[in-house]
């Protein structure tokens, strides 16, 4: 069973994080939500507030597979801007091991150089934020172990996605018969 941190910092789309838990979350997965907020109540970007499961500075990231950072504009800025998770993201494609964004997030991914050399995609009009990335539309794109997805209606995909890499692609395709995606 694979271990996932994603992440929650004021003003995260909220599909874009819950949709991708609930998926791990049935397929089995330990997924581990971390606020870089200080505190583990966290406001999304239309007011839903949600708990996250673990403060940043209280996480062992040592038996973590996968690091998931969800987008809204004002989420992906805080997340981008709380140095420690910028550390570890860092860490982890040096490491290479799993980094995963969705949405505006992918940005934080491209501003640090990791996508140099990539295939990714974004919400649309940020594709100049992903340096030196060839930028796709697809819903998802794998290129490696960085994983990138579009936004809000791409997130079932995208959990699904990240569910098959930890499993395989009939898990996938029997969670997507079981919550009905087309």
């Amino acid at each position: 069973m694979a271990n996932i941190a994603v992440f929650l910092a004021d003003g995260f789309e909220e599909v874009e994080a819950i949709a991708p838990i609930d998926i791990l979350r049935r397929g089995g997965m330990n997924v581990i939500t971390v606020s870089v907020m200080g505190t583990a109540h966290v406001v999304g970007s239309h007011g839903i507030r949600v708990q996250a499961d673990e403060v940043f500075e209280g996480m062992d990231f040592d038996s973590v597979d996968m690091l998931v950072l969800p987008g809204g504009k004002k989420g992906t800025d805080n997340l981008e801007a709380y140095e420690p998770l910028i550390t570890k993201v860092k860490q982890f494609a040096e490491e290479r091991k799993y980094l995963a964004a969705i949405c505006a997030a992918p940005t934080i991914l491209g501003h640090l150089g990791i996508l140099e050399g990539k295939k990714a995609t974004c919400y649309g009009g940020l594709e100049g934020e992903l340096r030196g990335a060839e930028t796709l539309t697809d819903p998802v794109v794998v290129d490696g172990r960085i994983i990138t997805s579009r936004g809000m209606g791409t997130a079932t995909q995208f959990g699904l996605k990240l569910l098959e890499i930890f499993t395989d692609e009939v898990t996938s395709k029997r969670m997507a018969a079981s919550v009905m995606m087309p």
